[in-house]
């Protein structure tokens, strides 16, 4: 992805060894918005491991402004049994507050659109808690719709081992 200037003065482009402060900084408060803000295990480290290693399977891209990460899109490559074809899950969004409303989180959902195009790819997919209206309207705004017949599961801690261990 080439650098893109803004008009509200952020550059979008892919993140870069480097980011990983201001990633884990944007990680870090979307977890104290999403009410969870114990729940980040994530380190630099970690990030640079996922991020930035030669077999990486998982991608962000970043808005800076004054070389500093304000907004970011960290997301990884899904794949649809039903088109037989690859899609982007947005796994964070993540705008800081002191900078929103100038169209970040817009151009960080277009690059990813621009990617799934670009690749023949057929979807753009993320979750977002039922109770954040402000995210849901700015979703539906862009013409995206909920999967609401469909609830999320998922497996962690003691209940992922006994599964793993077949108990």
């Amino acid at each position: 992805m080439d650098e893109q200037r803004l008009d509200s003065g952020g550059v979008l482009r892919a993140a870069r060894p480097g980011d990983e402060r201001g990633i884990l900084a944007c990680i870090r408060a979307l977890a104290v918005y999403e009410r969870e803000p114990d729940a980040v295990e994530t380190t630099e480290a970690d990030l640079t491991s996922a991020l930035f290693a030669p077999d990486a399977t998982v991608h962000a891209h970043v808005v800076e402004v004054e070389g500093a990460v304000v907004a970011i899109a960290v997301w990884f490559r899904s794949f649809s049994t039903w088109t037989g074809r690859h899609g982007v899950h947005l796994e964070d969004l993540f705008v800081d507050p002191a900078h929103r409303g100038r169209g970040y989180g817009l151009a960080l959902l277009r690059s990813l659109a621009a990617v799934a195009v670009a690749r023949g790819w057929t979807r753009v997919d993320w979750s977002v808690l039922d109770w954040n209206a402000p995210s849901i309207a700015f979703y539906r705004s862009l013409g995206a719709v909920p999967m609401d017949e469909w609830t999320g599961y998922r497996l962690t801690g003691d209940a992922l081992r006994e599964v793993a261990a077949g108990v």
